[in-house]
């Protein structure tokens, strides 16, 4: 099938003041709903790409932040927040409401700086379910398979875990089903692939530059690209067999890739910053990206899937009353 002409730049630029330029950190989410989630400094902000409304979720304290890590629940309506204090917050968007607090999971910042991953029930009082440690460093990366059976961390000890519920238990650390150690830097993009099940993608940082597929059911690496620059992010499109990846120096791109080939497809440039986070809009088409350079661009990358070609052309620009992120 032949491919639309992928535009080489970005179909639009927001300013992301006070975004913090750090690996570690996961700062950016597109929900179910079609509201992107960002964090910038102390706050979360929201914008509903379908009307290009934006506002202010929380503010936390100095004390409490810089916010660290924002992930939507898959019901697009809850939102998980991280904090440099070791807290997470719950919140329910719609409602515009903190739900509750969850303390005591881990010692320091989350992702996971004290190297522990905990499985929280939040509807239970004593919400910690699951530990699994194995990770000597901070976690910087942690995906759910689809089917919500197996666990994929990554750390900045460069190790890749694999870990499955069903090897779970209560009442002591859980063990990892694979610990894949062929990544020399920090490993924090590992996307689950979303038309085969045990496929796993991981990039690795400025001293790898690798992105590295792996079979989950046997802990096999099946390849290995050498990207030439440290690999910030991961993103499989919904609709193609093809792989999109953001970068650091040099040039800070995002780079298209043809699965299983890795032959580049596109390579779209525009940030002058590493391109920490990246996030898919719900449709799979057009992807978020954000950078150290404080700007949120917006790409339409992955195209039009099957059952929107024949539907009346919409404006497709997600934000186009907005000019600015404050």
């Amino acid at each position: 099938m032949m491919r639309f002409s992928i535009l080489q730049s970005s179909e639009r630029t927001l300013d992301a003041p006070d975004l913090v330029d750090d690996f570690y950190l996961n700062l950016l989410d597109w929900g179910s709903s079609n509201v992107l989630a960002i964090a910038l400094g102390n706050t979360v902000y929201m914008w509903d790409a379908s009307d290009s409304s934006t506002s202010k979720l929380v503010t936390v304290d100095d004390e409490n932040g810089p916010v660290t890590s924002v992930n939507w629940a898959p019901d697009g309506r809850h939102i998980a927040i991280g904090l440099n204090n070791s807290e997470v917050l719950l919140w329910d968007s719609t409602a515009n409401r903190q739900l509750r607090t969850l303390r005591g999971c881990h010692r320091s910042r989350v992702g996971g700086m004290d190297g522990q991953i905990v499985n929280n029930d939040v509807r239970i009082r004593s919400h910690v379910v699951e530990t699994y440690r194995g990770h000597q460093q901070e976690v910087c990366g942690l995906k759910w398979s689809a089917s919500g059976q197996q666990l994929a961390s990554g750390g900045n000890d460069n190790v890749v875990h694999i870990w499955d519920r069903s090897m779970a238990s209560s009442n002591s650390p859980t063990q990892w089903l694979h610990r894949l150690e062929e990544h020399i830097s920090a490993v924090k993009a590992l996307p689950w692939c979303p038309f085969q099940s045990n496929l796993l993608a991981t990039g690795g940082g400025g001293g790898d530059r690798t992105i590295k597929f792996w079979n989950t059911q046997t802990g096999a690496c099946l390849n290995s690209a050498d990207t030439d620059s440290q690999v910030c992010s991961l993103l499989w499109s919904k609709n193609e067999r093809e792989l999109l990846s953001s970068h650091g120096f040099t040039q800070n791109q995002l780079t298209l890739g043809k699965y299983p080939s890795m032959v580049k497809m596109a390579e779209l440039t525009g940030h002058t910053s590493r391109v920490l986070y990246m996030a898919q809009s719900p449709d799979g088409c057009t992807v978020a990206s954000a950078a150290g350079d404080e700007t949120l661009r917006f790409w339409n990358v992955f195209g039009v899937p099957e059952v929107a070609k024949t539907a009346p052309k919409v404006n497709r620009e997600p934000f186009s009353q907005l000019n600015r992120i404050r």
